[in-house]
């Protein structure tokens, strides 16, 4: 972050508290474990995680919320304060929500809710609110479904600040609408397929289809569907769904992943990132968060929340379990291996390339493409096709060589050789039911597109991993070499 920007948060917040303890033993009067209680923490939650999660960015924040006149909206306002927000309450008739979690060794037992799930009675919104909304660099709507995002004054205000500047929306099945023109909403996986129902499927095709429903019925600019461990998948109004992979994370607690999400995506759009890069800060950053612990890792003090800097880490590979077919196929065979995975009902996953010195990059756009079904095949452009498109000089690695070292990668289940600039013909015999673009082409129609989709198949892009290209590594090599 070059510069604190302001950020603006609406939505409800939740005062969340973890009583940790351990477990040795059953109660005697029912098969139910014993805690012996060791800790007991409180920490902001909903809203109130997302915006707190933004002041530990460095952000000037201020959280548009509602809090009921009781000891927990005291805690939780204090609790804010202390992490460098800035509360605008509107006031709440009903008690302020409340979560109990008793966790042992960081897992959870039982959670206990307190307070009303479905919208309250949220005051007016006050001039400081309207003032605070349209003011920001960016606004994050943290939608709980509790009635702050639906109070008419402050949805007149989002209104005007989705016109005006960046506007990411969370969204909660209970809540209202996105406002129209927001610059992306964030549902997750089961909330997209609640918001567009009638599509089947839980593959990256289902998915994209599932956002771009999204954005036709919430008018909005870009709409993210966000997978958990899988990353997130991008649909903008024009090219092809973007899927942003996740780095492999330890198995940490998800608890306020989509808070990070968000928050993260808020931040970055208000500092004037892209929006896919913006996604892609925000997958790293849920990724590392949850590999600290999530939620239950969040330490207060000196105006700070959340784990450090392993909320950024990046890196890591998903696993590409082999497919229940055998055996990955040698070059030529590829096509027979496409033929007996589809016949089985299995997903066919399809990428290209010139693969010229094997990178980091290469390796970690394979194995996510192998992520998104149960076969890959790698159509390789062969040394003429290389020369036509790169200049003289290249290849540097002849076909053959480059063939055995991709087929060797844990991700790769076939090579199929092809001539002449774009891969049509090798993906007319293949039809992949996906085809993986590596690069920065969401935006962009691709000529082997129409070749995809004429067979049913779906484009989707995979970003580079930055600072990796063969280019690059030819030109340092070769300046290494003068020097």
């Amino acid at each position: 972050m070059t510069r604190a920007r302001q950020i603006a948060v609406v939505g409800d917040a939740l005062l969340d508290r973890d009583v940790e303890g351990t477990v040795e033993r059953l109660s005697p009067d029912a098969p139910v474990p014993v805690v012996d209680r060791s800790d007991e923490r409180s920490r902001p939650g909903g809203a109130g995680l997302a915006a707190a999660l933004a002041a530990a960015d460095g952000h000037e924040v201020t959280l548009v919320t509602a809090l009921g006149d009781d000891e927990a909206g005291r805690d939780l306002r204090a609790l804010l304060e202390r992490c460098g927000v800035t509360v605008v309450d509107l006031g709440l008739a009903s008690p302020t929500p409340e979560k109990l979690r008793v966790l042992a060794a960081g897992r959870s037992l039982l959670r206990i809710d307190r307070g009303e799930r479905r919208p309250s009675a949220v005051g007016a919104a006050t001039a400081d609110a309207t003032a605070a909304i349209v003011a920001a660099d960016a606004v994050l709507v943290s939608d709980y479904g509790r009635g702050v995002a639906g109070q008419a004054g402050v949805r007149r205000a989002l209104e005007r600040a989705a016109r005006e500047r960046p506007l990411v929306w969370d969204p909660h099945p209970h809540g209202p609408e996105p406002v129209s023109g927001a610059a992306i909403t964030t549902a997750n996986a089961a909330e997209a397929e609640r918001f567009a129902p009638g599509i089947r499927g839980d593959g990256v095709a289902a998915v994209a289809a599932r956002a771009r429903g999204l954005l036709e019925r919430w008018r909005c600019r870009a709409a993210c569907v966000t997978l958990g461990g899988g990353g997130a998948l991008l649909v903008g109004r024009s090219g092809h769904p973007a899927l942003v992979p996740a780095p492999t994370a330890g198995g940490g607690d998800p608890c306020g992943a989509g808070d990070r999400f968000a928050s993260r995506v808020a931040g970055a759009l208000a500092a004037g990132t892209p929006t896919a890069a913006a996604v892609e800060q925000a997958v790293a950053a849920a990724s590392g968060f949850v590999d600290a612990g999530g939620a239950v890792s969040v330490r207060l003090g000196s105006g700070r929340i959340g784990p450090p800097s392993r909320s950024d880490l990046d890196g890591g590979k998903p696993s590409a379990e082999r497919s229940p077919t055998g055996p990955r196929s040698m070059t030529g065979g590829a096509v027979e291996r496409a033929e007996r995975e589809r016949a089985g009902g299995r997903r066919v996953v399809a990428t290209g390339g010139c693969f010229d010195l094997l990178h980091a990059g290469h390796v970690r756009m394979l194995a996510a493409a192998r992520g998104l079904g149960d076969c890959l095949i790698v159509c390789l452009n062969s040394d003429s096709s290389v020369a036509a498109l790169k200049g003289p000089g290249r290849p540097i690695v002849p076909q053959a060589a480059r063939a055995s070292v991709l087929e060797a990668l844990e991700s790769v289940d076939g090579v199929l050789v092809f001539d002449g600039p774009t891969p049509e013909a090798a993906i007319e015999r293949l039809r992949p039911d996906v085809w993986v673009k590596g690069g920065d082409y969401a935006g962009e129609h691709l000529p082997e597109a129409g070749a995809v989709e004429a067979h049913g198949g779906e484009v989707v892009v995979l970003p580079h991993l930055d600072g990796h290209s063969t280019t690059r590594l030819i030109e340092e090599a070769a300046r290494r070499h003068a020097a």
